[in-house]
């Protein structure tokens, strides 16, 4: 069965306006010939004369009425589709699907976000929860625009990764423990340790830390939530490595935050498909960027 042309459509409603067929045929820019053709093709498929003629003026069939009115909604409902599809490409609206840890959701994100809903309202960040591996798997398979990874990353087909942000990874220790100035491995080993789970690149890259010294510590916990584990720090269950971003919070008067000796980065990189990105994950892009530079200064 044959669809209907809009066009067909858009050529019924212009003669039923203007209750012409040669006026339609101008306001339109088609031939003559090619007006009458539209409105016998739709005749043809819908089996009833849709227009008629009295008097010199083109009125509508009761059929012709119906069909009119679905034509006029048709055509409104394309042109909003249209007009909200440009948008999209013009950035002024849109979706993104963004994937980060819950580090970078807490204090990081949500400076990017302030700064999009003023800049561009109408972009909608769809925020995940994921690990790096994970939000590198959804870029490949489509199901994400945008993720903030910890680097390095093996490299993925389809997926291109760029530098973000280093921040250095502290030592968050309770008070009460009266730490020295700088944390070494062997001092830090000998206590309660809270750290993060063996699935994360801020694991492997804290257990590097202790085999520098020949240690491989037991943690008393393991937690992916950083503000989680900061907490438990605070209450005196621990204490942990963990990165500190720039303009984040102050940590709880109760727990202190020192340096490594030696001293220790987490590297964040941004994760895209390959190719040309939609403007809306290109304005979302350039925030980010934007937030990193402003901290490396």
């Amino acid at each position: 069965m044959r669809e209907i042309s809009l066009d067909r459509l858009r050529t019924l409603v212009v003669i039923a306006d203007l209750g012409s067929f040669a006026q339609a045929a101008r306001v339109l820019n088609l031939a003559p010939p090619t007006v009458s053709l539209h409105i016998a093709d739709l005749e043809a498929r819908i089996g009833a004369p849709l227009l008629t003629r009295k008097r010199g003026q083109v009125h509508p069939t009761t059929i012709g009425q119906t069909l009119l009115e679905r034509a006029r909604r048709l055509l409104a409902d394309a042109e909003q589709a249209l007009d909200e599809v440009q948008r999209q490409v013009q950035g002024l609206s849109g979706r993104v699907r963004l994937g980060a840890s819950t580090g970078a959701i807490a204090h990081l994100l949500p400076q990017a976000l302030d700064i999009l809903g003023v800049r561009h309202p109408g972009i909608d960040v769809q925020v995940q929860v994921l690990t790096s591996r994970e939000s590198v798997g959804r870029l490949q398979d489509g199901t994400l625009d945008l993720g903030l990874v910890a680097l390095p990353q093996a490299a993925v087909k389809g997926v291109q990764i760029q530098p973000w942000r280093r921040d250095p990874i502290m030592a968050f220790i309770p008070l009460s423990w009266a730490p020295p100035s700088r944390i070494t491995p062997a001092w830090l080993a000998s206590r309660a340790l809270i750290l993060n789970d063996s699935t994360t690149q801020l694991s492997r890259v804290t257990s590097e830390w202790f085999a520098t010294a020949g240690l491989q510590p037991d943690a008393r916990i393991q937690l992916n939530y950083n503000d989680a584990i900061k907490s438990l720090v605070a209450a005196g269950y621990g204490a942990t490595l963990l990165p500190h971003e720039a303009r984040a919070p102050e940590p709880d008067s109760r727990l202190c935050m020192r340096p490594l000796r030696p001293g220790l980065w987490r590297h964040l990189g941004i994760a895209s498909r390959q190719g040309q990105i939609e403007q809306s994950s290109a304005y979302v892009l350039q925030v980010l960027l934007e937030l990193a530079a402003q901290d490396s200064h």
